[in-house]
């Protein structure tokens, strides 16, 4: 298929992780390489920023700051969970790149933002304006289908097993057999960051912390669930739970939520450590409840990272690019895994239809039959990620991160009311 001439556009959407930004680094890096490219432009606050025509010339950026993003977390673009709502916000995107001669358009995000790809490239297609659309993917939650696993993911439970690790040194100094300790970790539909927890334990020590994980998978069963403590407070100095946020009772409501949605009309999680806290309290007297919530360190701890995410959000952005000068289109990058004994992983393409606003689910195989505790299959799966460490330089004993200039590109079309 034959190159499309024009600019190019990323934009950045939902939580940021720790590696979001290296995928924009990616996208970046190989763009520069295609003459048919001409210039590469950013949205500012994803789709809000396209909507308000806020956008900025990455070309102009230095080497060193597009250099710098490879370890700096949040999201140097700025992000949204705005949701286009209404046929006049996806018309008023075309007539954003059509001013601006969009033609390739990266989004980075999960299954939301992929949703709003999707669309986006559908009325491109219905209005014969010729644009190609390449998701990138990004969640610290892991639950995208098709791909093997997401960019952001591995260094968010590389935080959370080494966080977990660490209070566990913290819990032996304190407890005396009458203390449980309760770690709170995102995850909203599937226990992927939770589990990951499990790499804290050394291997062949099965009793090392934490001894409980509690999973949305597994239902809540607060009989069981007090009985596993109890055998562990009379076994060692205490007791470490890792709770998801998303946990759920045996009716499917969640253990605790807020009424409040956001615009995607997800339920506000949080506070499961504290629901769970108080169970506990009421039915362990004498026993001390500690709650810890790294809440969103999780997903910005870019000391903690790891270096094959990184390195892999990096190949995402590059491989999208790729995809798009092909000639693809309306397509994810996904992550595959190699086969042989040592890990390797490649880059595919997925239709975003078959992304879009799906979960995938911790598989219950990889969860041993207690249901608090994971097998060797998630081990195996999730070890090889976490490897490595980024190199970050300091000054004044203080991480350096990128701080882009954000040269505004020209507006050319009306305000538009959001």
């Amino acid at each position: 298929m034959a190159e499309l001439v024009g600019n190019v556009l990323v934009g950045q959407s939902g939580g940021p992780t720790s590696v979001i930004n290296a995928s924009v680094a990616g996208i970046i890096s190989e763009a520069l390489n295609h003459e048919c490219v001409e210039e590469i432009y950013g949205a500012l606050n994803g789709v809000l920023g396209i909507l308000q025509e806020d956008l900025i010339d990455l070309a102009s950026e230095s080497q060193q700051q597009i250099r710098a993003l490879r370890y700096t977390p949040g999201a140097a673009l700025g992000t949204c969970r705005y949701k286009l709502k209404k046929q006049q916000d996806f018309e008023r995107v075309l007539e954003v790149f059509k001013a601006h001669n969009i033609r390739y358009f990266f989004y980075i995000g999960g299954n939301d933002s992929q949703d709003t790809a999707d669309k986006i490239s559908k009325l491109a297609q219905q209005q014969n304006y010729e644009l190609r659309v390449i998701g990138v993917p990004k969640t610290i939650d892991n639950d995208l289908p098709v791909t093997d696993h997401c960019p952001g993911y591995a260094s968010a439970i590389k935080y959370i097993a080494t966080s977990v690790r660490e209070l566990a040194c913290d819990n032996e100094a304190m407890g005396q057999g009458d203390l449980v300790s309760i770690v709170e970790v995102m995850g909203r539909s599937a226990g992927w960051l939770a589990a990951g927890a499990a790499l804290a334990k050394r291997r062949d020590h099965p009793h090392d912390p934490p001894h409980l994980i509690l999973l949305p998978e597994i239902p809540f069963n607060q009989e069981k669930v007090l009985e596993d403590i109890k055998r562990v407070l009379k076994r060692e100095r205490f007791c470490q739970i890792v709770v998801a946020e998303g946990l759920v009772d045996s009716d499917g409501n969640y253990v605790a939520a807020d009424a409040a949605t956001d615009a995607f009309g997800h339920a506000q999680l949080g506070g499961a450590g504290d629901a769970l806290a108080e169970i506990l309290g009421q039915s362990l007297p004498g026993v001390k409840i500690r709650v810890a919530k790294p809440g969103l360190l999780q997903r910005c701890a870019a000391h903690a990272a790891s270096k094959v995410d990184s390195d892999e959000a990096f190949l995402a952005g590059q491989a999208a690019v790729e995809a798009a000068i092909e000639g693809e289109t309306d397509k994810m990058v996904t992550l595959m895994r190699g086969d042989g004994d040592h890990y390797t992983s490649e880059t595919g393409l997925a239709p975003l239809a078959d992304v879009a606003n799906s979960v995938k689910k911790l598989p219950r195989e990889w969860i041993n039959e207690d249901g608090h505790s994971m097998n060797f299959q998630f081990l195996r799966y999730a070890q090889p990620l976490i490897q490595g460490e980024l190199t970050i330089p300091h000054d004044a004993g203080v991480p350096v991160f990128a701080r882009l200039d954000k040269v505004r590109v020209d507006k050319t079309l009306p305000a538009y009311e959001v």
